[in-house]
Protein backbone atom coordinates (compact mmCIF):
# COMPACT_ATOMS: atom_id res chain seq x y z
CA UNK A 1 0.00 0.00 0.00
CA UNK A 2 1.59 3.38 -0.71
CA UNK A 3 -1.11 6.39 -0.23
CA UNK A 4 0.22 9.68 -1.96
CA UNK A 5 -1.52 12.60 -0.85
CA UNK A 6 -1.87 16.67 -1.50
CA UNK A 7 -4.27 18.81 0.81
CA UNK A 8 -4.13 22.32 -0.12
CA UNK A 9 -6.09 25.58 0.66
CA UNK A 10 -6.09 28.37 2.77
CA UNK A 11 -3.81 29.02 5.56
CA UNK A 12 -5.46 28.95 8.82
CA UNK A 13 -8.05 26.64 7.84
CA UNK A 14 -5.54 24.07 9.47
CA UNK A 15 -4.28 22.17 6.54
CA UNK A 16 -0.94 21.87 7.58
CA UNK A 17 -2.26 20.04 11.02
CA UNK A 18 -4.49 17.64 9.05
CA UNK A 19 -1.68 16.31 7.48
CA UNK A 20 0.75 15.92 10.46
CA UNK A 21 -2.15 14.38 11.99
CA UNK A 22 -2.63 11.78 9.74
CA UNK A 23 1.23 11.48 9.46
CA UNK A 24 1.09 10.80 12.95
CA UNK A 25 -1.40 8.35 12.32
CA UNK A 26 0.52 6.62 9.63
CA UNK A 27 3.46 6.02 12.04
CA UNK A 28 1.03 4.45 14.73
CA UNK A 29 0.29 2.25 12.19
CA UNK A 30 4.34 1.12 11.29
CA UNK A 31 4.32 2.55 8.02
CA UNK A 32 6.55 4.66 6.35
CA UNK A 33 5.87 7.95 6.30
CA UNK A 34 6.15 11.80 4.79
CA UNK A 35 5.34 15.13 5.53
CA UNK A 36 6.30 18.50 3.71
CA UNK A 37 4.71 21.01 3.71
CA UNK A 38 4.60 24.74 1.96
CA UNK A 39 3.29 27.82 2.52
CA UNK A 40 4.64 31.34 2.03
CA UNK A 41 4.91 34.44 4.20
CA UNK A 42 1.20 35.08 3.92
CA UNK A 43 0.39 31.90 6.01
CA UNK A 44 -2.99 33.29 7.52
CA UNK A 45 -5.83 33.78 4.30
CA UNK A 46 -2.49 33.00 1.30
CA UNK A 47 -2.83 28.93 -0.03
CA UNK A 48 -0.79 26.24 1.79
CA UNK A 49 -0.60 23.07 1.28
CA UNK A 50 1.15 19.79 2.62
CA UNK A 51 1.91 16.49 0.89
CA UNK A 52 1.91 13.65 2.72
CA UNK A 53 3.13 10.05 1.65
CA UNK A 54 1.82 6.79 3.76
CA UNK A 55 3.38 3.32 1.98
CA UNK A 56 4.52 0.04 3.39
CA UNK A 57 7.48 0.17 1.41
CA UNK A 58 10.16 2.47 1.66
CA UNK A 59 9.69 6.23 0.86
CA UNK A 60 11.85 6.96 -2.14
CA UNK A 61 11.45 10.60 -2.65
CA UNK A 62 8.80 13.08 -0.84
CA UNK A 63 8.49 15.30 -3.89
CA UNK A 64 5.57 14.65 -6.11
CA UNK A 65 4.00 15.82 -9.41
CA UNK A 66 0.92 13.60 -9.38
CA UNK A 67 -0.92 12.32 -6.64
CA UNK A 68 -3.73 9.86 -5.63
CA UNK A 69 -5.49 11.62 -3.57
CA UNK A 70 -6.02 15.81 -3.60
CA UNK A 71 -8.30 17.33 -0.75
CA UNK A 72 -8.50 21.01 -2.19
CA UNK A 73 -10.19 23.82 -0.40
CA UNK A 74 -10.42 26.90 -2.02
CA UNK A 75 -10.44 27.44 -6.33
CA UNK A 76 -6.21 28.33 -6.89
CA UNK A 77 -5.95 24.64 -5.19
CA UNK A 78 -8.25 23.26 -7.28
CA UNK A 79 -7.08 25.08 -10.44
CA UNK A 80 -3.36 24.21 -9.16
CA UNK A 81 -3.78 20.57 -7.95
CA UNK A 82 -6.85 19.14 -10.02
CA UNK A 83 -4.92 17.51 -13.20
CA UNK A 84 -2.05 16.14 -10.90
CA UNK A 85 -5.10 13.69 -9.65
CA UNK A 86 -3.87 10.20 -11.37
CA UNK A 87 -6.24 8.38 -13.21
CA UNK A 88 -8.64 6.71 -11.21
CA UNK A 89 -7.37 8.34 -7.91
CA UNK A 90 -9.71 10.78 -5.28
CA UNK A 91 -10.38 13.99 -5.56
CA UNK A 92 -11.96 15.69 -2.35
CA UNK A 93 -13.44 19.49 -2.16
CA UNK A 94 -15.59 21.48 -0.09
CA UNK A 95 -17.69 23.83 -2.36
CA UNK A 96 -17.53 26.48 -0.10
CA UNK A 97 -14.97 28.06 -1.54
CA UNK A 98 -15.12 26.52 -4.97
CA UNK A 99 -16.45 28.71 -7.95
CA UNK A 100 -16.30 26.45 -11.05
CA UNK A 101 -16.39 22.76 -9.72
CA UNK A 102 -14.14 19.83 -11.12
CA UNK A 103 -14.73 18.13 -14.75
CA UNK A 104 -12.38 15.09 -14.66
CA UNK A 105 -14.24 12.08 -15.25
CA UNK A 106 -11.23 9.88 -14.56
CA UNK A 107 -11.29 9.90 -11.37
CA UNK A 108 -13.12 9.37 -8.45
CA UNK A 109 -14.39 13.14 -6.89
CA UNK A 110 -16.52 13.61 -3.48
CA UNK A 111 -18.07 16.95 -1.51
CA UNK A 112 -18.05 17.61 2.19
CA UNK A 113 -19.57 20.54 3.37
CA UNK A 114 -17.18 20.94 6.02
CA UNK A 115 -17.77 24.81 6.64
CA UNK A 116 -21.26 24.73 6.48
CA UNK A 117 -20.87 21.78 9.12
CA UNK A 118 -18.47 23.36 11.44
CA UNK A 119 -20.17 26.68 11.30
CA UNK A 120 -23.83 24.28 12.51
CA UNK A 121 -21.72 22.62 15.13
CA UNK A 122 -20.96 26.36 16.21
CA UNK A 123 -16.98 25.30 15.74
CA UNK A 124 -15.10 26.34 12.97
CA UNK A 125 -12.08 24.61 14.17
CA UNK A 126 -13.26 21.52 13.59
CA UNK A 127 -13.44 21.86 10.17
CA UNK A 128 -10.44 20.14 9.17
CA UNK A 129 -11.49 17.27 11.23
CA UNK A 130 -14.61 17.40 9.40
CA UNK A 131 -12.40 16.37 6.21
CA UNK A 132 -10.15 13.77 7.80
CA UNK A 133 -13.01 11.97 8.37
CA UNK A 134 -14.21 12.33 5.22
CA UNK A 135 -10.86 11.18 3.64
CA UNK A 136 -10.24 8.28 6.30
CA UNK A 137 -14.18 7.16 4.95
CA UNK A 138 -13.35 6.68 1.05
CA UNK A 139 -9.51 5.91 1.43
CA UNK A 140 -9.56 3.93 4.74
CA UNK A 141 -5.25 4.30 5.04
CA UNK A 142 -5.07 4.69 8.45
CA UNK A 143 -8.30 3.95 11.40
CA UNK A 144 -9.78 6.43 12.99
CA UNK A 145 -8.21 5.13 16.29
CA UNK A 146 -4.84 5.97 14.82
CA UNK A 147 -5.66 9.38 13.63
CA UNK A 148 -7.13 10.18 17.54
CA UNK A 149 -3.65 8.72 18.67
CA UNK A 150 -2.39 11.21 16.19
CA UNK A 151 -3.98 13.58 17.53
CA UNK A 152 -3.18 13.24 20.79
CA UNK A 153 0.63 13.71 19.30
CA UNK A 154 0.07 15.99 17.54
CA UNK A 155 -2.14 18.86 19.73
CA UNK A 156 -0.63 20.36 22.93
CA UNK A 157 -1.14 18.10 26.16
CA UNK A 158 -3.31 21.23 27.31
CA UNK A 159 -5.83 20.99 24.62
CA UNK A 160 -5.88 17.51 24.86
CA UNK A 161 -9.50 18.17 26.64
CA UNK A 162 -10.48 19.34 23.00
CA UNK A 163 -9.48 15.76 21.51
CA UNK A 164 -13.42 13.88 22.12
CA UNK A 165 -15.26 17.03 20.18
CA UNK A 166 -12.47 16.32 17.61
CA UNK A 167 -12.58 12.51 17.71
CA UNK A 168 -16.61 13.24 17.00
CA UNK A 169 -15.85 15.84 14.21
CA UNK A 170 -13.80 13.00 12.37
CA UNK A 171 -16.71 10.68 12.84
CA UNK A 172 -19.47 13.11 11.15
CA UNK A 173 -17.27 13.66 8.40
CA UNK A 174 -17.54 10.16 8.09
CA UNK A 175 -21.16 10.31 7.68
CA UNK A 176 -21.64 13.49 5.25
CA UNK A 177 -18.86 13.19 2.45
CA UNK A 178 -20.74 12.76 -0.61
CA UNK A 179 -19.68 11.16 -3.88
CA UNK A 180 -20.67 13.27 -7.39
Amino acid sequence: MKEEIIISGFGGQGILSMGKILAYAGIMEGKEVTWMPSYGPEQRGGTANVTVILSDKRINSPVLNTYDTAIVLNQPSLDKFVNCVKPGGTLIYDPANILTPPSRTDINIYTIEAMSESAKMQNLKVFNMLLLGGLIKVRPIVTVEDVVQGLRKALPERHHHLIPMNEEAIRHGMEIIQRL
